[in-house]
């Protein structure tokens, strides 16, 4: 069985039963939020629901239903590591500034952005291989391009340019690597946004095969607005 978990009218999950109880242990789950399976008719706050999570379903009609997932107040909604320390931000450049430098550099700053991105990805998730996928993929998209490089030469000086198998062979190389790495990321981005911090993402698959990091940088600029969103709550109250 599954939990649909709710703060403050925003839906996180769904989670199985053993998740709830770890993420209330690390502190990413309150309490006091309101959780509801699809068998239960009500929602009911987390607490209860681990309390009550052996018996009967028809023990979950007893207890006094809220009225709405927003019926409370959160003591905090900015997920914390086991340690206290919050989570870093996101990279926070506009996707929309991305894609003009891009276009401005020939895709070589989308290269080192997505380098930038996947380096703070193995921060809060110290077991991605995203970052290693990316710097591969970027060796062998610079090495490819130098072999090109030296074809633009070639055909400067009027000279017949060789086309190597090598050289193709790197190019295909570097394209494969190239989505390895964005799917990897996506995966990453996903487990983290639905685990340590349920902020419940998800990354459409051809999306993230045709945009890659772009796609990604505009999910994370939404997510940077709701954790500010959220500073900013906590603030008030």
């Amino acid at each position: 069985m599954t939990y649909q978990v709710s703060r403050n009218g925003q839906m996180y999950g769904p989670y199985a039963l053993e998740d709830l109880k770890r993420y209330v242990a690390s502190g990413n789950i309150l309490p006091t939020d309101l959780a509801k399976s699809e068998e239960m008719p009500d929602w009911l706050p987390v607490s209860q629901i681990l309390g009550t999570s052996s018996a009967p379903q028809a023990a979950y009609a007893a207890p006094t239903a809220y009225a709405a997932p927003t019926a409370y107040a959160a003591p905090s909604l900015i997920p914390q590591q086991p340690t206290g320390v919050a989570y870093p931000d996101p990279p926070n450049l506009n996707w929309v500034l991305e894609l003009l430098l891009g276009f401005v550099t020939c895709t070589l700053f989308v290269m080192v952005w997505n380098l930038v991105i996947a380096s703070w990805a193995n921060r809060v998730e110290p077991a991605s291989k995203a970052l290693m996928y990316y710097i591969i993929a970027t060796a062998l998209i610079v090495l490819n391009f130098g072999g090109s490089w030296g074809v633009m030469i070639s055909i400067a000086h009027h000279n017949q340019p060789h086309q190597h198998f090598l050289g193709s062979l790197i190019g295909i190389a570097a394209w494969v690597m190239r989505l390895i790495a964005r799917f990897t990321l996506r995966d990453t981005l996903e487990r983290h946004f639905n685990g340590p911090e349920p902020l419940g993402l998800r990354l459409n698959a051809v999306m993230t095969f045709f945009f890659g990091g772009i796609y990604f940088q505009y999910k994370l600029n939404e997510i940077n607005q709701l954790k500010q969103a959220a500073r900013y709550q906590s603030g008030v109250r």
